[in-house]
């Protein structure tokens, strides 16, 4: 049991993203296209111009912040599947605000607006966090059903904004670049993405988040009470506290993510027929990243390197933007059987030390012989 345990997580989540760029490549070959023109146009598709490498930086933002979230959730032991619906409020609240204060001075107007949007999402944490707290309601139902509910509710509020603000019945209007997060320098530099400071938010969130957890004592508690709630309660840990901080703090990041997309990406708001897709993605970016807050960066790459590449491989080799989640779907379905993977190199390494065994034992022999024939 050690020595399957004793492999390293980027060991392993790299080979999980092997894995599932095999299944991908099998399922090509199936399907009658070539897997090496596939993926060599994925990736020239992604990061072949400044354009597509600003789109990739860009879906990054989101997928970033909504990790982070999860994994500060996971660390005291929870699994937020709300993410989505604290992204939908985040995204609603920025959005709303600056749509009904436009005039406002943007330097005022910007960060209320991104604050306002985390607020949001800190809110839509709270909640859960605060029932698990005070009756022990599971975490998992309880953000499953708001989201439903956040969905719903805000495809109300959009479609019952004031005239002014409206352009359809079910989208407002468009904000100009003055009042949202995009930046010409930016943009300019990446041949007119929508690349913005979105970004720069991120990940500054992504070092501020990974301060608090591994640098003060508000972390410190946060993960003891995921490890072991009774021994923390006993070293003095308030177990309830912290739960309600670790699910909060989730849902802050989330409703960033949520006026990022508002402001950076769509600038504006529109009815949604599902919950905010970038929520689910972020949980697994943060789990290829196994733990690490450093590992969300490169997931996060890989993840928005997959979408945005996927849209260019039909044009190019007539493969379907959909092989590119079922790639993502084997990746995050080999990070969960990570255990079958460290078994794998357990016997590999078993078979290799065996070999390893004989050819000394042969060499042994071999000597032995040639000293009695002398």
């Amino acid at each position: 049991m050690n020595k399957i345990n004793s492999y390293s997580t980027g060991l392993i989540a790299g080979l999980a993203v092997f894995f599932g760029l095999i299944v991908g490549a099998v399922i090509m070959l199936i399907s009658g296209f070539n897997p090496v023109t596939g993926y060599i146009s994925l990736v020239q598709s992604a990061l072949g111009s400044s354009l597509n490498i600003g789109e990739v930086l860009r879906a990054m933002t989101p997928l970033i912040l909504t990790a982070a979230g999860f994994l500060v959730a996971q660390s005291a032991g929870f699994f937020n599947i709300g993410l989505s619906g604290q992204v939908w409020v985040g995204w609603i609240a920025s959005t709303w605000f600056v749509l009904a204060n436009q005039g406002m001075n943007p330097w005022i107007l910007i960060p209320a607006a991104v604050i306002i949007g985390a607020a949001g999402g800190a809110v839509m944490g709270f909640i859960p966090g605060w029932l698990r707290a005070q009756f022990g309601a599971s975490e998992v139902i309880t953000t499953i059903m708001l989201n439903y509910i956040v969905l719903y509710g805000g495809n109300a509020v959009v479609q019952g904004l004031p005239q002014k603000l409206i352009a359809t019945t079910d989208m407002t209007k468009t904000l100009s670049t003055t009042d949202s997060l995009r930046w010409d320098f930016l943009s300019n530099i990446t041949g007119g993405s929508r690349f913005n400071i979105g970004f720069i938010i991120a990940v500054v969130a992504l070092l501020a988040i990974w301060f608090v957890m591994k640098r003060t004592t508000l972390g410190f508690e946060i993960q003891a009470v995921g490890l072991n709630p009774d021994a923390a309660r006993y070293a003095g840990m308030s177990a309830k506290r912290n739960a309600i901080m670790a699910m909060t703090i989730s849902g802050t990041l989330a409703g960033l993510a949520g006026a990022t997309e508002g402001l950076g990406t769509y600038l504006n708001i529109f009815s949604q027929s599902s919950a905010p897709q970038v929520g689910y993605d972020g949980m697994a970016v943060a789990l290829l990243a196994s733990g690490s807050f450093l590992g969300i960066l490169f997931a996060a790459f890989l993840f928005s390197v997959l979408s945005v590449g996927g849209l260019g491989m039909p044009l190019a080799t007539g493969v379907p933007t959909e092989l590119v989640s079922v790639v993502t779907a084997a990746i995050i379905f080999f990070i969960g059987a990570n255990y079958l993977i460290r078994l794998i190199l357990v016997k590999l390494d078993e078979d290799d030390s065996k070999s390893k065994n004989k050819k000394d034992k042969k060499k042994k022999a071999t000597k032995l012989n040639k000293k009695e024939a002398k």
